[in-house]
């Protein structure tokens, strides 16, 4: 059943995850069923109906091993996957102590949500990006970058945020987890497999001592039987991959309709996408990583197989349907060029009106005027400058009213 809102979207990605662990263990044995195949094939010359059968008893009989084998693979992945994904990002969990205003403001949204708070983690990277994992309530985090919480705003921080909440909400990120978990086992059985075959130099032995009962074995079959095996690993391979990519690409319009749910601020969430737009690549995450992220700037072929839909397209729907405003690509500073901080900010509509140029007007958002957002994102800048460098506030042309003299205004 096609999901057409965010219920059926949640129902849709449990039914799913279900669909993938049934279908980790089918793609298992259809592995083992080639490896057997390859294996009758090798051990003596026979025609393809027997080899066909002896592998497939091969596979009733290695059945119970192979179901062994990946349970506790997707055991170890259940319990230890966010301890290795640490390992790769060098994400570090956070205490409220140590980041007050950002553990303050997902707890905020939490409660908003009314949903179990996530750990709270920052890996350092100049990247700007963030990511969820975690596949129950007590293993829910959420990731973000360094560069992230530097360059974004407190409002654009909270979009990200909120992002990130409404994947974990929708089960987007357990479906994710569990898809990087079957493409890992059916990559490793597939290299497995296709390095004993090459390695044995592509020749299979001729018939030695048969028995009686292996008088019908025939001749000349093992040719078919080893490319019918080598198809089936590369279905396999192939379908794993699909598994991974083809999952729906609607999940990051539903998350940025989420966030936007969540802080009544599409115009913030716009001017996020525009400031993480190339800048979201992590160095040292493979792409099972980088499919969890806000943006992955990494696309297959064609764009056949990226997993995030194009960020244009993803503003177009919030200007659509949340009635926000698009300021258009966004130029960031070097890190630590104050000044070009604030003049980037004026780019992107965070200041007010007042003194800006043809360029820096801030658009009027679906809740009010420009000004109310413009005017705290003013303040906010002119605290992280300093008050050598903070913006002057506004002063009327009229001189000051002197009271007492003459009897009052």
């Amino acid at each position: 059943m096609a999901a057409f809102g965010l219920y059926t979207h949640i129902e849709a990605n449990r039914r799913r995850s279900i669909a993938l662990l049934i279908g980790l263990f089918f793609l298992v044995y259809v592995l083992v069923y080639a490896g057997a195949l390859i294996g009758e094939a090798m051990g003596g010359d026979a025609s393809l109906q027997y080899l066909l059968r002896a592998a497939f008893r091969d596979l009733l009989y290695a059945a119970p091993f192979a179901t062994l084998g990946t349970g506790l693979w997707v055991l170890i992945a259940w319990k230890f996957h966010q301890t290795m994904i640490d390992a790769v990002t060098g994400g570090r969990e956070v205490t409220r102590k140590e980041e007050p205003k950002l553990y303050n403001m997902l707890e905020n949204m939490c409660i908003a949500r009314g949903m179990p708070m996530p750990k709270l983690k920052v890996m350092e990277s100049e990247a700007l990006n963030a990511f969820a994992t975690g596949l129950n309530e007590k293993q829910y985090s959420i990731t973000v970058t360094s560069g992230l919480v530097k360059r974004l705003d407190d409002a654009e921080v909270e979009a990200v945020l909120g992002h990130e909440l409404t994947h974990i909400r929708n089960g987007d990120v357990r479906m994710l987890v569990i898809a990087v978990v079957i493409a890992g086992v059916i990559s490793f059985f597939a290299e497995l497999l296709f390095r004993g075959f090459f390695n044995s130099g592509f020749s299979w032995r001729g018939s030695r001592e048969r028995s009686s009962s292996d008088s019908d074995r025939g001749k000349g079959g093992g040719g078919a039987a080893v490319l019918i095996a080598v198809v089936l690993v590369a279905v396999a391979y192939v379908l794993s991959l699909v598994i991974r990519f083809a999952l729906s690409r609607s999940r990051e319009f539903l998350a940025d309709a989420g966030s936007v749910e969540l802080t009544k601020n599409p115009d913030a969430m716009i001017s996020a996408l525009r400031k993480i737009e190339g800048r979201g690549e992590l160095p040292n995450a493979n792409s099972a990583i980088m499919e969890m992220c806000v943006d992955n700037p990494r696309s297959g072929f064609a764009d056949l197989f990226a997993t995030h839909p194009p960020i244009d397209k993803r503003i177009a729907a919030l200007v659509q349907f949340a009635g926000g405003h698009d300021p258009g690509p966004i130029a960031l500073p070097p890190l630590g060029d104050e000044a070009g901080q604030l003049q980037d900010g004026r780019a992107a509509g965070e200041l007010t009106d007042r003194g800006a140029g043809p360029e820096q007007t801030i658009p009027d958002g679906p809740w009010g005027s420009g000004g109310g957002q413009g005017s705290v994102a003013a303040e906010t800048a002119g605290r992280e400058m300093g008050p050598a460098e903070a913006p002057k506030p506004f002063l009327p042309d009229k001189p000051p009213v002197e009271f007492g003299r003459g009897g009052g205004p």
